[in-house]
């Protein structure tokens, strides 16, 4: 029985883990949960899955929480904040932890239990976005997997099983293009957070859908990619394939090119990850491949999607500027969801923060989160 931990379980990802131990109930047990503010939810999760560990960490959600348990006598330890995330990443009892909370609450929480010795499903782009260098290191250090959740570096994991890491010579990153491929600047001057959450084939949270419609989240993917499978920015190519039946590919130094291919599911790679290394049996869709659409590719517009350039620069440049870029963007998708600025202002503020902030220095976590906090300062008082 494999025992796990999740962290952000009422999101996107977390919400589908569940269906995951759902389907594999007798190999997979839920040991402990968070989540931000949906009491609710949990109260669902507990009655269904009755972890022993549960974190809130909004003090209306937390206070309805502990009423319920105290009334209905349930045998559950309630936790909060950031210390709780600490503590239930680092359970003695647990196989591995899996980070879906979105942002860099998931920094520290997701540290703690590399040091703990727990693998971990990283759903949490931030954590290896801002510290790549130091999560990584951590992680050999303690002998600790970093299996990735994302459904593209989840298929660059699988391609690379049993190959060598000096035979790669560039990794494919797919992206779908997200609601607006196509379209010029001109055409996204006044488009809407609305039709900027239509994503054509995923469905996921608000904040990562506004980063697929900006080329964002895949700039962020690539230096996901380029910290989780040490490979240089330059050999780091960003193909747009419509469809996102391919979820990405690895070309070799023979110049073959293997392959992930399966429908569009987040479900496939949860499995995949909390399973490791081990294959389950079909939690998706099979592809049926007598009727499946033609598959095209196509160079991704660096012009009209400057977030993606931004995150290749940012990545590039390294040290504190990855910060800067991510804490700028979760600032600046939170305005535009509020309607406070544009879409097309959202690379134009991440660019002028990039230039005003950026410093060469040594990068420690407490670097990371001052420099963060001042860019999110800045940008609130300026432009909210």
């Amino acid at each position: 029985m494999k025992k796990i931990s999740i962290l952000g379980v009422t999101g996107s990802v977390g919400t589908q883990a569940l269906d995951v131990i759902r389907f594999h109930r007798e190999t997979i047990e839920l040991v402990a949960a968070s989540a931000f503010k949906n009491f609710e939810k949990m109260i669902e999760i507990l009655e269904e899955f009755k972890p022993k560990y549960i974190v809130l960490e909004e003090d209306y959600a937390y206070n309805k929480l502990e009423n319920y348990i105290k009334d209905n006598k349930k045998e559950v330890t309630l936790l909060k904040g950031i210390d709780g995330l600490k503590k239930i990443a680092s359970l003695s009892e647990i196989d591995v932890v899996l980070t879906s909370v979105v942002g860099m609450i998931g920094l520290e929480p997701t540290l703690e239990a590399i040091r703990a010795g727990k693998d971990i499903a990283l759903a949490n782009k931030e954590t290896l976005v801002v510290a790549g260098a130091i999560v990584m290191e951590e992680a050999k250090k303690y002998g600790v997997k970093i299996l990735p959740v994302d459904s593209e570096h989840g298929a660059i994991f699988q391609c690379l099983n049993g190959e060598k890491y000096e035979d790669i010579n560039k990794i494919l990153l797919t992206a779908s293009g997200g609601p607006f491929r196509g379209k010029v600047s001109k055409e996204l001057e006044d488009v809407t957070f609305r039709e900027a959450l239509k994503h054509p084939n995923w469905s996921m949270g608000r904040k990562i859908s506004i980063d697929s419609a900006t080329l964002m989240n895949k700039g962020l993917e690539v230096i996901e990619a380029h910290w989780l499978f040490n490979v240089p920015f330059e050999k780091i190519q960003v193909v747009v394939h419509p469809q996102s039946i391919v979820h990405s590919m690895v070309e070799f130094k023979d110049a073959s090119v293997i392959a992930q291919i399966s429908s569009t599911d987040m479900k496939l790679p949860i499995q995949y990850a909390l399973n490791y290394p081990n294959r389950e049996s079909n939690i998706c869709k099979e592809l049926d491949f007598w009727n499946l659409a033609n598959l095209s590719f196509e160079k991704p517009d660096f012009d009209t999607f400057k977030c993606l350039k931004l995150a290749f620069d940012a990545g590039k440049i390294g040290g504190i500027m990855p910060t800067i870029l991510n804490g700028a963007n979760e600032v600046l998708v939170e305005l535009f969801l509020e309607e406070k600025v544009k879409f097309l202002e959202i690379p134009e503020i991440i660019e002028e923060c990039m230039n005003r902030f950026y410093v060469d220095e040594y990068l420690t976590i407490e670097g990371i989160l001052s420099t963060d906090k001042l860019v999110r300062s800045y940008i609130y008082e300026k432009y909210s």
